[in-house]
């Protein structure tokens, strides 16, 4: 009797057990689900949208505001950091800050100048126009996730209204662009 009350035990265990460690691997997979993330695209780029990053805004020291993305990187290699303002003034953009890019261990500053000016841009609203600085390169040895972050004053909350435009909001960063660097 006891032997089989032992085994009973033991048997009642094993699938308590079991199911726990089922449950913690279905949990574990839908939060991985949770988390959002960017994809590279087929030609080796990389599209990081700072609307759709998670951002961290402090209007009264806007130097430490950030923007995060959560990155799968397919093809490694080096690439080219550009970013996209949305501007005003299409003579000074107004960074007051260099802006910092961190992936991984690597990490690129630039102060940002205009390169590119686009006129009518569909992703830039009136009266801003659409500008592209080149902020340099930077190597992504593995494949894998990357946390990326960049560092700027540019990055302004969603809820700022443009009806009043003050200096700080006459440039915002809407977006980083890295693409593969072709020798």
């Amino acid at each position: 009797m006891r032997r089989k009350t032992i085994v009973w035990i033991l048997f009642v265990g094993i699938i308590f057990l079991n199911s726990c460690n089922n449950s913690d691997n279905l949990n574990s997979g839908s939060a991985e689900l949770k988390i959002n993330k960017v994809l590279q695209q087929a030609d080796g780029s990389i599209s990081l949208h700072v609307k759709k990053a998670d951002c961290y805004s402090d209007m009264v020291n806007p130097s430490s505001n950030t923007a995060e993305w959560n990155v799968v990187v397919s093809k490694s290699g080096r690439f080219n950091v550009w970013l996209t303002s949305a501007t005003i003034d299409t003579t000074n953009l107004e960074y007051k800050n260099k802006v910092c890019l961190s992936v991984q261990d690597n990490r690129l500053e630039a102060q940002p100048v205009i390169n590119k000016v686009i006129r009518n841009s569909s992703e830039v609203d009136y009266p801003y126009f659409r500008t592209e600085s080149f902020m340099g390169s930077l190597y992504i040895q593995d494949t894998g996730l990357y946390a990326v972050q960049i560092i700027s004053d540019k990055i302004l909350p969603e809820d700022n209204s443009d009806n009043n435009t003050t200096v700080s909001q006459k440039t915002k960063l809407v977006s980083v662009f890295l693409t593969p660097a072709v020798r």
